[in-house]
């Protein structure tokens, strides 16, 4: 598992709020094609492959060592695996949120999060 700094993570959302916009936008169409249909989706090739794209945004943010978080695909939420004070935790971003500001405990979740400490926003790459 890759553990990200509070900086490193912030390097990572331009990419990553591009991911975010393609996964709410084809979320929202997913959406808006299970109630056209009335539910009846399955085996239907457009929503295959609106499927299989999805999945292939949550690819890419895994690949980057993050996840997606909102199931609902109403505002996008992505996971940083990090370390504070020696505990793992999740560095936790908002699509709605200009820069990485929480974080939370592991089994804490979303409603747990709390202001990543300002000196940690503030380091420096040092290799």
């Amino acid at each position: 598992m890759k553990y990200f700094t509070p900086l490193e993570a912030t390097l990572t959302l331009p990419l990553v709020r591009r991911i975010v916009e393609d996964i709410l936008s084809t979320g929202n169409q997913l959406r808006e094609f299970v109630r056209s249909a009335g539910g009846h989706v399955s085996g239907h090739p457009e929503f295959e492959q609106k499927v299989r794209e999805i999945n292939g945004y949550f690819a890419e943010l895994e690949e980057l060592g993050c996840s997606y978080k909102d199931w609902n695909f109403t505002i996008g939420l992505v996971d940083f695996p990090s370390i504070i004070d020696g505990e793992t935790v999740m560095l936790c971003w908002r699509s709605d949120e200009s820069n990485l500001q929480y974080y939370h405990g592991v089994e804490d979740g979303f409603a747990g999060r709390k202001p990543i400490p300002n000196a940690l926003l503030h380091e420096h790459i040092t290799n």
